[in-house]
């Protein structure tokens, strides 16, 4: 070799900047006389230095060549210290073109002089030397004269430029944020162009004001003349790139390169920002969902009201108020329901949203909201009972108004208003619909017991006990009833009956067969005659779907002197056998089945008599109690009549009532709390301590003395064609 020579070169991280350094190698060996053998060598392990850096560095890296007559010494020094270069100094996968990790580096130990790593502020730099051994790791780019390097070495192109500014590993972008990728970036801008320093500020349009975003370069001066660039950001969003050009710097290459930096930064920034209203968006889509489900489950007007501050809380802010307007009238709120975070200030803040004086209280300004129907803000902002008010409106009517507590240090976003005003219009329907369907539970009620008797008949030798058991908690009127009508001559009519279906058709029909039964009982028909007409009667409404199952009794007192108990004449149409209860246990089903009303033109039913001895009792029921299936599953095994025989025996010799609550008992823990359909029980017991009664005239009762048990089938009965 002959003389000394140096090359010092930028080279970007892309494939073929180890093709740029081999050429400059090559050049420097050629012009200092080195043999075929060193310059081979030297050009395969610089190669591998190289690919390293554009492999594991991912950024520019300086590629340096000195060249004299004490060997030949070659450094490659990237940026591997970079925080966001870290992760990728980890072992890569063991496919493809990963596979050869560390082959490189064995290469450089087997054949050079020397060689070695150095890692500090200026990046990540990795030597070898061929020549004489001892030589030392270089410290500065390479020593000598020097000189340009060839044009096809340069990076000094556009293209070339623009990647090694603005391109960052596809794996460094996915690990990063965008403040860090803007500092990578910023740090590039500094370096490729002599600026002293860097900065994006960003303003989120919160109200908070601009933040930094990130920094490069050294620590604020006194303020200069920095260049200053807007960045193409949506709506709300505003940011700067500023740069202090530092002394003697081309002012004009560095506002083309600084604008494609703020391309660069704001685009990766905007991404982000979406990225973020995305997800946001897509939580409080769920939040207002589950929201909505919730609200939707309940149709009881105190809880739908206690729940809605339950869910503003804590998630829209610390504290919530409902007030509710009269029916029919927005003249008047009234506090439905009040929660906050901490409970310790409940009190406080109710008698803040309760408090009327000053000229502009809490009240005053709700009632502004509910005037106005649009959102206003309430109380003091520099207090802590401060918040949003929104109408509540549900079916163009105003029902009230939701007031949510002002979040600390700051007032409800526009996001937040905007989900807020949604969690209203959810609550203002599903308050209404509470209302509607308190109403019309109210309407049920009513015309439930309308069709029920308001008490039962007192008399010393007979006790009448009932109970009706709805299954849909009055949103519906049930087609089960029960009705006692007291006759002269110390008699009574005892029904109990179900008619198929529900609601108002079924309470239609429901009272067309109570009170047709009655006025045929008082007109003196026998009871046989009665449920024949009733069944005439039916028919005429030509609704076959609306038929009904009848037991019917009548129950005679007993006449002085001639011993204890009750005459009963029973006869059933279509329903089941009431159950014979006596004291000492024994429970057995009496009457015949006969046909249901409704059905068909003609009738067949049987009566059937029998007496009441002093103690005994005559179960009625309806199929709730014995179809009520296991733990109130459809299609499980149902009570059925054996359980429910068990259970009147269980009564003993108690009372009607001990009769009743045995029964209710029993098939509540058999459906485990969960009743499938209505459910009314009837008992007659006959009271110890009274006479037995006398025969009534046959013409007055249609009996005839045979057989002693029975009664006789009504007369053939034809309803009019």
């Amino acid at each position: 070799m002959s003389g000394a020579l140096g090359r010092h070169v930028r080279l970007p991280p892309e494939s073929r900047s180890a093709g740029v350094a081999r050429r400059l190698l090559r050049g420097v060996l050629a012009e200092v006389g080195s043999d075929e053998d060193t310059a081979e060598t030297a050009t395969l392990l610089a190669s591998e230095l190289c690919e390293n850096a554009v492999l594991h560095a991912g950024t520019t890296f300086d590629f340096a060549v000195a060249a004299g007559d004490d060997g030949i010494t070659v450094s490659v020094t990237d940026q591997g210290s970079s925080p966001l270069e870290v992760h990728l100094a980890e072992p890569r996968s063991r496919t493809g073109r990963a596979a050869t990790h560390g082959r490189g580096m064995a290469l450089v130990e087997s054949l050079a002089t020397a060689w070695g790593t150095r890692h500090d502020t200026e990046g990540h730099c990795v030597w070898f030397t061929l020549g004489p051994a001892g030589v030392v790791a270089p410290t500065e780019p390479a020593p000598g004269r020097t000189e340009a390097v060839p044009a096809d070495a340069r990076p000094g192109e556009p293209a070339q430029i623009a990647r090694t500014l603005l391109h960052l590993p596809p794996a460094v972008s996915s690990a990063s944020g965008p403040g860090d990728q803007a500092a990578e970036l910023l740090r590039r801008l500094c370096e490729l162009t002599g600026a002293t320093a860097a900065e994006v500020t960003l303003d989120y349009g919160d109200g908070d004001g601009p933040v930094q975003l990130a920094r490069a370069g050294a620590d604020p001066q006194p303020p200069g003349d920095p260049m200053r660039l807007p960045l193409a950001l949506p709506a709300p969003l505003t940011g700067t790139l500023s740069i202090e050009p530092g002394a003697g710097a081309d002012r004009s290459g560095l506002h083309d390169l600084a604008e494609l930096t703020a391309m660069r930064i704001a685009s990766g920034t905007e991404i982000d920002w979406l990225r973020g209203v995305d997800q946001r968006r897509r939580s409080w889509t769920t939040f207002l969902a589950e929201a909505g489900e919730l609200l939707a489950q309940s149709t009881d007007l105190r809880l739908t009201s206690a729940l809605v501050p339950q869910i503003a809380i804590p998630r829209l802010g610390p504290w919530c108020a409902l007030h509710l307007a009269e029916e029919h009238s927005a003249v008047h709120l009234e506090l439905a329901a009040l929660a906050h975070a901490d409970e310790a200030a409940v009190t406080r803040l109710r008698a803040a949203v309760l408090d009327r004086s000053g000229p502009a209280s809490v009240p005053d300004q709700l009632a502004e909201a509910m005037f106005r129907r649009r959102p206003v803000t309430v109380g003091d902002p520099a207090s802590d009972v401060s918040g949003l008010a929104v109408p509540l409106v549900a079916r163009g009517d105003l029902v009230g108004v939701l007031t949510v507590g002002r979040p600390p240090q700051r007032p409800h976003t526009a996001e937040e208003t905007a989900v807020i005003s949604d969690l209203a219009r959810r609550a203002a329907l599903a308050i209404d619909n509470a209302r509607i369907t308190g109403r019309h539970a109210e309407t049920s009620f009513a015309l439930q017991r309308a069709l029920l008797p308001r008490a039962l008949p007192r008399a010393p030798e007979v006790e009448f006990t009932a109970e009706y058991l709805p299954a849909s908690a009055g949103s519906e009127v049930g087609g089960d009833f029960y009705d006692v009508l007291e006759l002269p001559e110390r008699r009574w009519l005892v029904t109990v009956g179900d008619v198929c279906g529900k609601g108002a058709r079924a309470a239609a029909r429901t009272s067309l067969v109570r009170d047709v039964l009655r006025v045929l009982i008082r007109e003196g028909h026998p009871l046989s005659e009665a449920v024949a007409e009733l069944n005439t009667v039916m028919l005429e409404a030509e609704d076959p779907y609306l038929f009904c199952t009848l037991a019917c009794a009548l129950v005679s007192g007993p006449v002085s002197g001639e011993g204890d108990g009750l005459a009963v004449e029973l006869l059933l149409a279509g329903h089941d056998q009431p159950l014979h209860q006596r004291p000492d246990g024994r429970v057995e089903p009496v009457g015949i089945h006969g046909t249901a009303i409704g059905l068909v033109r003609e009738v067949s039913v049987v009566g059937t008599r029998l007496r009441l001895a002093a103690g005994e009792a005559l179960v009625f029921y309806t199929d709730g109690v014995s179809e009520q299936p296991r733990d109130g599953r459809p299609g499980a095994e149902p009570f059925g009549e054996d359980r429910l025989v068990s259970a009147v025996g269980g009564a003993g010799s108690g009372s009607a009532d001990d009769v009743i609550a045995e029964v209710r008992a029993a098939v509540t823990a058999y459906g485990a709390g969960s009743q499938r359909d209505d459910i009314a029980l009837f008992v007659v017991r006959a009271v110890p301590g009274t006479a037995a009664p006398a025969p009534a005239p046959a013409a007055d009762r249609g009996v005839v003395p045979r057989p002693p048990d029975v009664l006789p089938a009504p007369r053939e009965r034809r309803s009019p064609a």
